[in-house]
């Protein structure tokens, strides 16, 4: 028995015009059937409709569409993009050099359009829709059927056609054009490459359109390709709502193993800010051993001038940073734990890394930036153990450094909820970084989520802060901290505000618990 010559097209081209033909060939009462019961019962039929959908998209008869543009009908349609400029032409009476005036195209070119079969160009598309007065990206949804039901596929016009969908954000016909050509494996590369030179230009939404559906198709190739896909989604997931954060490090987290070490580098450093956002200090510490494993082994094997260097994939900073940086996420995670002295052991590795070998400029502005933290942090883990006489020196030391006050503040906070001591002048010296606001390192803009959940919990302390005095206006610092943890999605602190609240209520006023009520009921909905 003979196969049909069936599924030439992807599967869901059928399914989007199958219900305009089975309405006509089968009984209304047993449409009703779910689809799983049409497959068993109807089978015969199911095919048949295949059939009659590939005769009909084969065959144009007087440049006649068999099947609506949404496809939801059967019913005669002008498709061909040469049938509707001829049209265009007679309706105005144009001649082809006339329209060649107007759009720009040669009119050799167009004779030959018009009267041959040569595919049109995706420039000719434009500046012929141009031409004809038309919004741009008018004909790309019939473009795209000629491109893959009329001719072969071909990357010179499909290539131009995903970067004008992205850029006019066409999205819908993107993910269109993006499925079929990966009917064809082929594509793989050429798709990869285009999302990254997306991703690169800030086109974020295409670029992730295209690295899910090579995800999507690589999924059981274990490649890595298939980890650099799922690695640029997890990056461009990462925004304010701390639990999409999560979840997005939990579904990438397991392809790290199968990234190039240079990727590897910054993607355990990245997971390891967006799991410390969530306070999963066991999880970081795992993060940044490993990280200071792998940095360390590339560091010992990485010759000082090693020819043909340049060649090989290099992460985005100088090894050495990632050893540092391992280190002091190893002495915050101590912090968190309370084990300060630990805290003071693997500051000072990261306060003299005298191992770093013939420094560059970058290297030698690393070192000394994470000189600058090992002094700060010494000053702050002798107070948070409890020695308050160093007190003013840890302010006159971070006084200084515009970008690290806030941090400082944070901590300084903390330290007065702890032993109960007075910042009042010191709340007053910094007022101006009470605001939420962003801050630069020498590496660049300080991580945005960190930020943001780092000054919630701010709020939360330092309303505590006033309301254990008595005072009414950290009732106001109560109700921006709710409401500032509510738009990050940062539980955690959600729960620390509504116990405050809760807990001085009688000093909040009639206003301030309503608008505490309306936040609770923001959360619930939440």
């Amino acid at each position: 028995m003979r196969v049909l010559p069936l599924c030439r097209r992807p599967p869901f081209f059928y399914a989007e015009k199958r219900d305009a033909i089975l309405h006509l060939i089968v009984p209304k009462d047993h449409l009703r059937y779910n689809s799983h019961v049409m497959e068993n019962t109807f089978s015969p039929i199911l095919l048949l409709t295949d059939v009659l959908i590939d005769l009909f998209c084969e065959r144009e008869t007087c440049g006649i569409r068999w099947f609506s543009e949404s496809g939801d009908g059967l019913g005669p349609k002008i498709t061909s993009i040469r049938t509707q400029l001829k049209s265009y032409l007679d309706r105005r009476q144009m001649t082809i050099n006339q329209f060649a005036e107007i759009s720009g195209i040669n009119s050799g070119t167009l004779s030959i359009i018009l009267h041959g079969n040569r595919p049109i160009a995706m420039q000719q598309l434009d500046r012929m829709t141009a031409g004809m007065g038309l919004h741009e990206g008018h004909f790309y949804d019939v473009y795209i059927e000629e491109c893959f039901f009329h001719s072969n596929p071909d990357w010179r016009r499909l290539g131009p056609l995903i970067h004008r969908c992205a850029e006019l954000g066409k999205l819908d016909l993107l993910l269109r054009v993006v499925r079929l050509m990966l009917e064809n494996l082929s594509y793989l590369p050429l798709l990869f490459e285009t999302a990254e030179q997306f991703h690169a230009e800030g086109r974020r939404e295409a670029a992730v359109l295209l690295y899910e559906c090579i995800a999507e198709s690589e999924k059981y190739q274990h490649s890595e390709r298939l980890a650099l896909c799922q690695y640029r989604l997890f990056t461009l997931a990462i925004g304010d709502d701390l639990k999409a954060n999560l979840r997005a490090a939990t579904l990438f987290e397991s392809y790290v193993p199968r990234l190039d070490v240079s990727d590897q580098l910054d993607a355990l450093n990245q997971l390891a800010y967006v799991f410390g956002t969530l306070h999963e200090w066991e999880k970081v510490d795992t993060l940044a051993k490993e990280l200071h494993r792998i940095a360390a082994i590339q560091y010992r094997l990485e010759p000082a001038s090693e020819p043909g260097r340049e060649t090989i994939k290099q992460p985005k900073r100088p090894l050495c940073y990632y050893i540092l940086q391992a280190l002091l996420i190893r002495s915050v995670v101590c912090e968190e734990r309370g084990q300060f002295d630990q805290a003071l052991y693997y500051v000072s590795l990261y306060a003299k890394p005298d191992w770093v070998r013939e420094q560059s400029d970058e290297e030698r502005r690393i070192v000394e930036q994470f000189r600058e933290w090992a002094v700060a942090n010494t000053y702050l883990y002798r107070i948070m153990s409890g020695d308050l006489v160093v007190l003013p020196e840890y302010i006159n030391c971070i006084a200084s450094r515009k970008d690290d006050i806030f941090t400082a503040l944070c901590k300084i906070v903390q330290i007065a909820n702890r032993y109960g001591y007075e910042i009042d002048d010191i709340l007053d010296r910094f007022s101006s970084h009470l605001p939420y606001q962003t801050y630069q390192s020498e590496f660049g803009e300080y991580n945005k989520p960190v930020m943001k959940e780092r000054y919630a919990q701010f709020l939360s302390d330092l309303a505590a802060y006033h309301l254990t005095q008595n005072r009414r206006k950290g009732i106001k610092f109560v109700l921006h901290g709710l409401e500032f943890s509510v738009r990050i999605n940062s539980e955690r602190n959600i729960i620390q505000c509504m116990a405050l609240f809760e807990r001085f209520r009688h000093l909040a006023g009639v206003e301030e618990k309503n608008e505490f009520k309306h936040l609770v009921n923001e959360v619930r909905l939440g």
